[in-house]
């Protein structure tokens, strides 16, 4: 009689108490009737590459990665997808059936999709997008940007140095301000962008005024804990439409449940819904 393994999955990181992808993966499990198990995974630095080489022969076919070990990957990994090489960081992993290790980035096509969904009329080749911060995620978001066209990406961050090397990263279509000069560059832009934790619970306030902000530009933040962060509220007084970043995280783990358990699942109102509780 033969039997099929139960396909599993999981997160690895350090902490992983905080994940929200357990529960979401768990959702879309229960959702389809998929008999599978998703589980988070608490995996210091050191033991990185072990656990990595273990996981397939225990029938795990991949696992999402958070910090502190996304770029760390990229060195054990045997195929990096082109957008994981772009962005220098990997969060989704596939153990193939060669036995090889797949590295790839779905941060920035979460960005990109949680746009399209809540803002169908938006598109990044209407005009330049400003984005506030520097780190891992603002590498993703500035290369689905450029994926999607943007004509130009004004690019500001509290240490200017980390700017600047995600100018010479990236290239021609970034220009880089002092943060403090951020307020006085907001006048026609298609796309305003906080991918920094400034407003997040338990974080420093983001200190920005949006008094020279257009109406027409489409505000969103990465944030998700609060939902509705002072950013987004102040951009939505300004007459602004405004995207939470909720949707970015629930679009960004399609990917990766797709190609362990063999479902593309929907990113719909009940799964925000569920993730909320």
């Amino acid at each position: 009689m033969s039997i099929t393994k139960i396909p599993l999955a999981g997160v690895i990181g350090q902490p992983v108490l905080h994940s929200k992808s357990p529960r979401l993966h768990g959702y879309w499990l229960r959702r389809y009737g998929i008999p599978g198990h998703y589980i988070p995974m608490d995996v210091s630095s050191n033991d990185l590459g072990i656990v990595l080489g273990t996981l397939p022969k225990m029938g795990f076919r991949g696992v999402n990665v958070t910090i502190p070990h996304k770029e760390t990957v990229l060195e054990i990994a045997d195929v990096i997808s082109d957008r994981a090489a772009l962005v220098g960081a990997a969060n989704t992993l596939t153990f193939q059936s060669d036995g090889k290790l797949h590295a790839d980035n779905t941060d920035g096509v979460g960005f990109i999709s949680n746009l399209k969904q809540e803002a169908p009329d938006w598109s990044a080749k209407d005009s330049t997008a400003m984005v506030l911060g520097a780190g891992g995620a603002a590498r993703a978001v500035i290369a689905a940007l450029l994926d999607e066209r943007v004509p130009e990406i004004i690019l500001t961050n509290r240490t200017r140095a980390r700017a600047d090397a995600l100018k010479a990263h990236f290239g021609a279509k970034i220009t880089v301000i002092d943060w403090t000069q951020a307020a006085s560059h907001l006048e026609n832009l298609s796309t305003l962008v906080n991918t920094t934790s400034l407003g997040m619970t338990g974080k420093e306030p983001l200190k920005l005024s949006l008094d020279g902000l257009s109406s027409k530009t489409l505000v969103t933040d990465i944030v998700y804990t609060p939902l509705r962060t002072k950013f987004l509220d102040d951009a939505k007084e300004k007459g602004c439409q405004t995207v939470d970043g909720l949707g970015m995280l629930l679009h960004q783990a399609v990917p990766g449940f797709e190609r362990w358990f063999g479902y593309e699942p929907d990113v719909d109102k009940d799964l925000r819904q569920a993730l909320l509780v």
